[in-house]
């Protein structure tokens, strides 16, 4: 259960730990008090949506932690490698002023999502517009499906329609008139032989962009190779570098006997010699390699005009555009043996619908009891909220369409509900008032509670609309679903306010031109004093206190003779 919640600069709240006991947990306070913040803030530290208009205003950024106790191995928990130390948990989710979140639990950073995930196990919140999805024609589905437990057998549906989805969708998309394949046959025999004629290589384009430039400045090139190959190895008319520094050579190696020096410098020139002669074989190697071809430059230039158009409808880049052609070839083989391709297919989409029939069946079968018992429990819960009168069916219908199932299976389902005796069953959102809706949304959460293991509810004024003794009735049934399981409520009742185990009182005021709020934990007189402001407002008299305290005594004789005290 959750033990502990610790709230700091959430709204108007800049500070508040709330402790909280099993049982049957309640919040009461005036109107824009903060008894929603409250909410707002356990909906946050279980991974809710959150804004930076949560922070309080001058605060940099606002934190949630959230104790729980009793928590078991849950696998969402063992997912994550996390294992509740005696059976501890501990939640913490800071907002920061820029929107970003850093949440931890057990000391550990997680995400938002992993937040989300383990919240969903620990706590259901039932907020006051709740009632609107009761009128949603599309949830009650949802509704019987989580009370029947049936979410398997439609998984498995889901499958099988998968693939009968997948099968119809291939065979449509083969599926053509005569007139629109000839064109499309047109279209891809185009491309391919424009493709094929092109005769694409890898890595071609490269190669042509650095050939071009290197002929775009072949006059240059040229000219200083020539240039180079005189110097060095020179003409019939004047020697050039290679065959002076032989001549250079030859003229000391035969004085290198006489000196020392003289020796030396032989070897430097012979050294010398040698290297002139290897650079004028280099130059030479060069300048017949940039042997340019007239009209070459001019052929470059028009072959990468080609793939530059071939580029703006194909692709990006040679493999691209190879790939595409693949891809046309493989779209007109296909088309030319679609008609073979489709009887396999039709075949295949037979099975598969048979299967996927055969488990739809299966699937409306169950919910079908499942129907059957939603409503005689239904029953029995309005009975106890004073509605005794009140008829509930739950009306399936075949689905429409071609195939009469979707991806929800073959069933519609309504429900439908009489007020008053002698009245027709009609759809819900027909004819419920806003009381009746609070205690239909009690009556269903509470069903549905009984399969969940999430050991926290959380009842967010879902008392609207509700009075007198149906509101006794709501009360009551609220402290008998917190005999097993923590129920907290926020109401402006004092009929579900007496019967509390542990009784908080959310309360704003003003310190130092500043918005305040504090919850306090109220003893007996203290909640005398608060159940008298919610049944007489601001004029409190001595009789107004008198049935404070007897709602206080009525509340606790109901529990004891709940227990046969």
């Amino acid at each position: 259960m959750l033990s502990l919640l610790h709230i700091e600069n959430i709204a108007v709240i800049e500070r508040a730990d709330i402790q909280f006991d099993g049982g049957f947990n309640v919040l009461t306070g005036e109107t824009g008090a903060g008894k929603s913040i409250v909410i707002d803030a356990i909906g946050a530290i279980t991974g809710g949506r959150t804004s930076r208009d949560l922070i309080r205003t001058g605060a940099r950024s606002a934190r949630v932690e959230a104790q729980f106790t009793g928590v078991e191995a849950l696998p969402e928990l063992s997912d994550m490698s996390i294992t509740p130390e005696g059976g501890e948990l501990l939640l913490q989710r800071e907002i920061q002023g820029d929107g970003k979140n850093v949440c931890r639990m057990n000391g550990r950073l997680i995400t938002v999502a992993q937040l989300r995930e383990v919240g969903r196990s620990l706590i259901n919140i039932h907020g006051q517009h709740d009632g609107q999805q009761l009128l949603d024609e599309r949830c009650h589905l949802s509704y019987l499906d989580s009370f029947g437990g049936t979410e398997a057998l439609l998984d498995g549906f889901q499958r099988a329609y998968g693939v009968l989805s997948d099968l119809r969708r291939q065979i449509a998309a083969l599926q053509m008139d005569d007139a629109e394949k000839a064109r499309r046959v047109d279209s891809l025999t185009y491309q391919i032989g424009e493709l094929e004629r092109a005769g694409l290589r890898p890595g071609e384009e490269a190669a042509l962009t650095e050939r071009r430039t290197l002929l775009r400045g072949a006059e240059k090139i040229i000219e200083g190779v020539q240039a180079a190959h005189f110097a060095l190895s020179g003409d019939d008319d004047a020697p050039g570098a290679a065959a002076l520094a032989g001549e250079a050579y030859g003229a000391l190696s035969a004085l290198s006997d006489m000196s020392g020096e003289l020796s030396a410098a032989a070897d430097r020139l012979a050294e010398l010699s040698a290297a002139a002669e290897e650079a004028a074989e280099l130059v030479r190697d060069l300048r017949e390699t940039f042997d340019f071809e007239p009209g070459e430059l001019d052929e470059i230039e028009s072959r990468l005009d080609v793939l530059y158009r071939l580029k703006k409808k194909y692709g990006d880049t040679e493999e691209e555009m190879l790939a595409y052609l693949d891809k046309c070839r493989a779209e007109l083989d296909q088309i030319a043996y679609s008609d073979d391709a489709i009887a396999r297919l039709e075949t295949a989409r037979a099975q598969a619908e048979g299967e996927a029939r055969q488990k739809a069946e299966i699937l409306s079968a169950a919910r079908k009891e499942a129907g059957k018992a939603l409503q005689g429990r239904i029953q029995r819960e309005l009975s106890q909220l004073d509605m005794p009168k009140v008829r509930f069916e739950t009306q399936f219908r075949p689905k429409g369409g071609a195939l009469g199932m979707d991806e929800t299976g073959m069933d519609e389902v309504q429900f439908l509900m009489s007020a008053n005796v002698g009245e027709d069953l009609k759809p819900i959102q027909k004819i419920a008032s806003g009381g009746e809706l609070s205690r239909i949304m009690l009556a269903l959460k509470n069903v549905l509670a009984e399969n969940e293991p999430i050991a926290t509810l959380i009842f967010d004024e879902v008392d609207t609309g509700v009075s007198g003794r149906a509101a006794q009735r709501v009360a009551e049934k609220m402290s008998d679903v917190a005999q097993h399981k923590q129920v907290l409520c926020v109401t402006h009742l004092a009929q579900i306010a007496a019967m509390a185990d542990t009784h908080f009182s959310v309360e704003k005021g003003e310190r130092d031109g500043r918005t305040y709020t504090r919850v306090d934990r109220l003893d007996r007189e203290q909640r005398k004093g608060e159940l008298a402001r919610l049944t007489g407002g601001a004029h409190i008299t001595p009789a107004i206190l008198a049935g404070a305290a007897e709602l206080l005594d009525e509340a606790g004789r109901y529990k004891e003779g709940r227990h046969g005290g």
